[in-house]
């Protein structure tokens, strides 16, 4: 049997918080909240979802791993993005790239790419 993806794990500071800033620009739920760990997705047997999970030791340099986003329309999800809480991130970039990198409220970038148009099937 092959391996399928699961969850991916973040660790925070406050992982009830960053779920909660997660869940809300996701629009996917907080699914449990079991001891120092809360998960996030789009239902409890929908893989993969997100596993936060308490790490007391802060961040010091950029993600080795980021998600990215694929939205319909790139800047209106950017302002969507920023009002739940996100900033702007410079990981050394240049201004004119296809995407935006944006951080969460502990610092984790993450992207929102320009709008991919999938095969019609």
């Amino acid at each position: 049997m092959a391996s399928r993806p699961y969850h991916l794990v973040i660790d925070s500071r406050g992982p009830s918080a960053l779920a909660e800033f997660r869940a809300g620009f996701l629009d996917q739920p907080v699914l449990f909240r079991p001891d120092g760990e809360v998960m996030v997705g789009a239902a409890a047997h929908a893989h993969p979802g997100l596993s936060l999970v308490r790490d007391a030791s802060m961040k010091t340099a950029t993600n080795r791993l980021h998600r990215e986003l694929d939205p319909d329309d790139r800047e209106a999800e950017v302002r969507r993005i920023l009002a739940h809480g996100a900033r702007r991130a410079g990981v050394g970039q240049s201004t004119d790239l296809p995407w935006a990198v944006l951080a969460g409220p502990e610092g984790n970038e993450f992207y929102v790419l320009r709008p991919h148009v999938s095969p019609i099937e």
